[in-house]
């Protein structure tokens, strides 16, 4: 194949017609790095025979090992063919570049699959033909949905159905309609989720519109009692409900006949699409390509006498063949029976010598004589189907170019940005027209920093050897100065008297040398650079512009807003090749390129802008699940704490999913997205960023606490008071305050936890409210809240978020359906004081007191209550901050563990104040003093309460989804059940030996269970770990045997083990916290270290 040179590659960047930025998107192992070998290999990067084994963008030794792809790769290849600019055109020689980013298809690294798609037009989503959909095939699918890419399906491993399934041609075809049907419901229901959505949006307008009109039709009212005005009314409202237009579906889904689908064995290096074989077949047959295209797939059939096309419906009970299978299919099974089937697998020489006459292939006689029948394999389809063919012809003609698809994405990315509507119109219409000179406004966004050791910058490597070819003017020119070099040396020799006698002078080199002298000096510490993962919108970037980096939070409506935006210089700009970079002195609109000068302005992804004032801000992109893991680091050697902690803040720049957190104990945790996530980052610490050995702990799982209503609870602490009740008195007697603690129906816990960016939206409202009417700063207490404001301010798409009367009326009818208690919560929304942990969480304070001490939450109107300033007198009202504070404290810290409670509620019944007589102090000091006291009480009264009901833990679950053959099913059973998982479903997959098994596994039971799984089943059974949220474990922490009958079965120490007690042990004991009947000595007489 001949080399590409990456000036041919930069000149093509100027023709934004002739690019193509496509991202390949696909489960795990479904062959999305086999199949871009093919394609490096047309640039003669790669060799062609190695194609599909070297996995080139695989390029980290661990990657390599595993045989998955960890990190999105990108690589920039040039492709030429001859294409018609119209149907009766002659074909013009055209040049295209198409910009390809190999992304991760492990559930672990789906954030890396977020930051590629945000940067390309296209989609290749790749779908093995035997597993079929899997998880992240639906995962990779919805990214396409929501990111407005056109998507090209390559069914993929082919191969598999002949040698694996032996299936014939007919019953491949029938699979694979099947798949398709499959993948093609999977794109249905989004398009009806997305239906629905704005059937409701449109209703929710015709509404208001109906109820502006009614309302001036009652103002008219009083002066005109003609009836006239309510008939306009009802037509302006039916002209309104006719005026919603259904969106046709018909583009959105994959067919063969729109050759948007393509069938390809990646690792046999061949691929073809339905045009192709219409191709083939157009002068055989006499039928035109265009007609050809529409029948080669579906329920058509040839009429051997006639050579007519047949739709099933004039069959007329002959036994045809479909034309799929007939004319496509049957050729490629022939060519694997020629070449491998046959005796012993060897195939059939006479046969194989009729294919390729008859394809009119020409064979090189080595590869004839060859005794490796897949190389004969390989041959044939190389030279018949090649993949790179089909796929980068499918590409150009399908996917869209840089201007067009910026045109139809983009309007819809600017108006969902935060603060779109303030975005400037001229940049706006540059963005949308991707107009690329240096006169207009520039737009790039980052969306992932990657780190490149200093060596790799194309600046300081070395040119020659491994590193790249010498031309022959730079190999004449090293000539030249070697000589100079060795002409001056024995020039010196001459002047220094050695010239007489050279043996001498060897001799004396001799013997001054000494093996003493000769010492291994330690490498320093190779510095990492971060190189900004890019692409360009509109306008052009050269290297030495100066641009604004807009942070995350960045709104056009307040471009000078706290964090300044800041003005950066770009020092170098890069060609992205896989494993090494090309320098780049500018880039146009459409271009994806990498950008250095970014490091330490932008934290893991932004957007980088020539304009402030009305600029946009594309930093939101949805990451998948957040990171669940989280392990506490420490160096082996404690000196090395500074450089643990920089290499952990780079690690957090560079990996789009990684977080870093310091707690208050003084741990270093890192959180991840999954054991494998946690091995990369570790192992990306010791060797690249600390470059020192770290100690890993054992992995930090998060728990929730909460309470239930069980059969067999101990009796309340209080009969007279009720289960819950609490009467809590501060030290100094001076307040009294009752509250009863209750367990939320779980219909409102699940509908709180949903809903948790609707809380946040509407408690940010209530601060700025209360700041533009005080002209103050936001009140101390409210420090969690301004985190919680800071998360949500430009996050949270208020599009998405219900409004507060929607929040009030969905909330009001979970609590009416709960069954046997509506007395209960009756007036409970109203009363709703506050949400916490960190005042958006699944738990709520309700005040139920007279007066009405901690104000209401879900009020419609701001206005209606202020904080009065202390009087002559204590009154209940003064510690409603106090007491909301302390419901806080109590929910972020539960009494189990210290975790995080869900799914309780406090009912505040009464707060009385009893000064006492013998203090004089003002009214003000005696509120300064029992502040803390307030607090204090509170925070242990709910604890009490919390402990008259039936505590239990909630657990963090994974979804856990494997498939596996018959043979290892029970093995895949043992392992789930022996880690305490449940089995949701099974189900044998149609047409295969493949079952697909759903289950729920405890985070806690997870680590080392995706190795033990390889194990036992010998590497055929892979899990893939979704995050699924929260579980309660159905076991009281603090159960013991106490009825005869548990007293018989158990005996007084309970031989059956409370998982509970064990999990909130485990916790207590990392945190420091007294574990009860853990015994400290154990002998008396000998002692021993941990060490030992």
């Amino acid at each position: 194949m001949p080399i590409v040179n990456p000036e041919k590659l930069v000149a093509l960047q100027r023709n934004p017609e002739g690019i193509r930025n496509i991202c390949i998107l696909a489960h795990v192992d479904h062959g999305k790095t086999s199949l871009t070998d093919a394609l490096i290999a047309t640039n003669g990067i790669i060799s062609p025979k190695l194609a599909g084994k070297i996995r080139y963008l695989d390029s980290r030794p661990d990657e390599q090992i595993r045989g998955i792809t960890m990190e999105s790769s990108a690589i920039s290849l040039y492709f030429s063919m001859l294409r018609r600019n119209a149907p009766d055109a002659t074909p013009e020689h055209q040049e295209y570049l198409i910009n390809l980013i190999d992304s991760p298809g492990h559930i672990d690294f789906s954030s890396e699959v977020s930051t590629a798609s945000r940067l390309c037009d296209g989609a290749v989503v790749l779908v093995d033909a035997v597993e079929g959909v899997c998880s992240q095939t639906v995962t990779v699918l919805r990214q396409t949905w929501v990111e407005h890419m056109k998507p090209l399906l390559v069914i993929n491993k082919m191969d598999r159905l002949i040698t694996e399934l032996k299936m014939t041609p007919g019953e491949a075809y029938t699979h694979l309609s099947k798949l398709l049907e499959q993948v093609n419901a999977v794109l249905g229901s989004f398009f009806q989720g997305e239906r629905m959505e704005e059937d409701l949006h449109w209703r929710e307008r015709v509404d208001e519109r109906i109820a502006v009109a009614a309302a001036k039709e009652e103002e008219k009212a009083g002066t005109d009692t003609n009836g006239a005005n309510g008939n306009s009314v009802d037509t302006d409202s039916m002209s309104v409900n006719a005026a919603f237009e259904e969106k046709d579906d018909e583009d959105i889904y994959f067919a063969p006949e729109k050759n948007n689908v393509i069938f390809s064995s990646a690792i046999d290096g061949w691929a073809f699409t339905v045009r192709q074989f219409a191709s083939l077949y157009e002068k055989k047959l006499g039928i035109k390509r265009t007609v050809m295209e529409k029948v080669l797939w579906g329920d058509f059939y040839l009429d051997p006498k006639t050579k007519k096309v047949l739709a099933q419906k004039h069959l007329k009970g002959r036994a045809l063949k479909p034309m799929f299978v007939q004319l496509v299919l049957e050729q490629i099974w022939a060519v694997y029976s020629a070449t491998m089937g046959g005796d012993k697998g060897k195939g059939d020489s006479a046969l194989t010598e009729k294919i390729t006459k008859s394809l009119n292939l020409t064979l090189p006689p080595h590869i004839l004589r060859s005794r490796d029948p897949r190389a004969v394999l390989t041959a044939v389809f190389t030279a018949w189907l090649p993949l790179s063919t089909a796929l980068l012809v499918s590409c150009i003609e399908s996917l869209p170019s840089p201007p067009v698809a910026q045109e139809s994405r983009l309007p819809a990315l600017i108006d969902e940005s935060p603060g779109g509507s303030h975005v400037d119109p001229a940049l706006r219409e540059a963005m949308i027209k991707s107009k690329n000179s240096k006169s207009d406004p520039m737009v790039a966004y980052v969306s992932k920093m990657v780190s490149i050791p200093e060596s790799e910058l194309p600046e300081n490597k070395r040119r020659g050897g491994i590193g790249g070819s010498l031309s022959p003017e730079e190999a004449r020119e090293l000539g030249r100065k070697k000589r100079a070099e060795i002409s001056r040396a024995q020039a010196q020799a001459l002047e220094n008297g050695n010239s007489d006698d050279p043996v001498n002078g060897l001799a004396k080199a001799i013997g001054g040398a000494s093996l003493d002298e000769v010492k291994s000096e330690e490498k320093p510490a190779e510095r990492e650079h971060l190189i900004g993962f890019a692409r360009i919108y509109s306008g052009t970037l050269s290297v030495g512009d100066l641009v604004y980096v807009l942070p995350p939070k960045f709104s056009p409506g307040n471009p000078h807003a706290s964090p300044e935006p800041q003005e950066v210089t770009v020092t170098a700009l890069y060609l992205l090749m896989g494993r090494g970079l090309e320098p780049l002195t500018s880039v146009p609109a459409g271009v994806v390129f990498g950008i250095a000068g970014l490091e330490g302005h932008i934290l893991k992804s932004g957007t980088i802008s020539s304009h402030l004032e009305g600029g946009v801000n594309l930093a939101g992109v949805s990451m998948g699940a957040p990171p669940i893991v989280r392990v506490a680091l420490e160096p082996a050697w404690p000196g090395d704490l500074d450089r643990m902690i920089a290499g952990l803040k780079l690690l957090v720049q560079s990996d789009p999913c990684a977080e870093y957190e310091q707690f208050a104990s003084g741990e270093h945790v890192l959180l991840t997205a999954g054991e494998i996530h946690l091995e990369r980052c570790l192992t990306d610490l010791r060797e690249r960023f600390a470059r020192c050995e770290i100690q890993a702990g054992e992995p930090i799982v998060p728990y929730r606490e909460t309470i239930v209503r069980a059969e067999e609870m101990k009796p309340p602490a209080d009969k007279e008071l009720g289960r819950g009740t609490v009467v809590a008195v501060t030290t100094s007697k001076q307040v009294t305050i009752r509250l009863r603690v209750r367990p939320l129906p779980a219909e409102v816990t699940k509908f709180l936890v949903k809903n948790a960016d609707a809380i946040k939206r509407l408690y940010s409202e209530r601060q700025n409210e209360e700041k533009v009417k005080r002209n103050l700063e936001a009140p101390n207490e409210g420090s969690d809240s301004e985190d919680v404001d800071a998360d949500s301010n430009g996050l949270v798409d208020a599009t998405k978020v219900l409004s507060l009367p929607d929040f009030k009326k969905q909330l009001q009818a979970k609590f009416e359906n709960v069954k046997g208690q509506r007395e209960i919560w009756t007036n409970a929304v109203e009363q709703i004081s506050a949400f916490g942990p960190r005042r958006t969480g699944p738990n709520i304070l309700v005040d139920t007191t007279h007066d009405n001490v901690c104000g209401k939450f879900l009020k419609e109107d701001a206005t209606g209550e202020e904080r009065q300033a202390v009087g002559d007198s204590l009154q209940p009202k003064d510690f409603s901050d106090k007491i909301s504070h302390a419901f806080q404290l109590a929910m972020a810290q539960g009494p189990l563990c210290n975790e995080p409670v869900q799914g309780i509620a406090i009912f505040l019944e009464e707060v009385t104040v009893n000064p006492t007589a013998d203090d004089d102090s003002s009214a003000g000091d005696k509120l300064g003093r029992l502040t803390g006291e307030v607090i204090k009480t509170v925070q242990q009264a709910i604890k009490h309460g919390f402990l008259d009901w039936s505590p239990r833990l909630l657990l963090a679950m994974y979804s856990c989804e494997i498939q596996a053959s018959t043979e290892v099913l029970g093995r895949v059973y043992d392992v789930l059940t022996r880690r305490r998982g449940r089995i949701l479903s099974e189900a044998l997959k149609e047409g295969t030996p493949f079952y697909t098994i759903v289950s729920l596994l405890p985070v806690a039971e997870s680590f080392g269970f995706s190795d033990e799984i390889r194990k036992r089943t010998s590497g055929a059974a892979s899990p893939q770990l979704v995050f699924q949220g929260y579980e309660v474990l159905d076991e009281d922490p603090f159960w013991v045997p106490f009825t005869e009958d548990d007293l018989e079965d158990l005996g007084e120490l309970a031989d059956k083990e409370n998982v509970a007690k064990r999990y909130m042990d485990g916790v207590r004991k990392r945190k420091g916290l007294m574990v009860a009947g853990r015994k400290l000595v154990k002998d008396a007489e000998k002692q021993k270290t941990l060490k030992r």
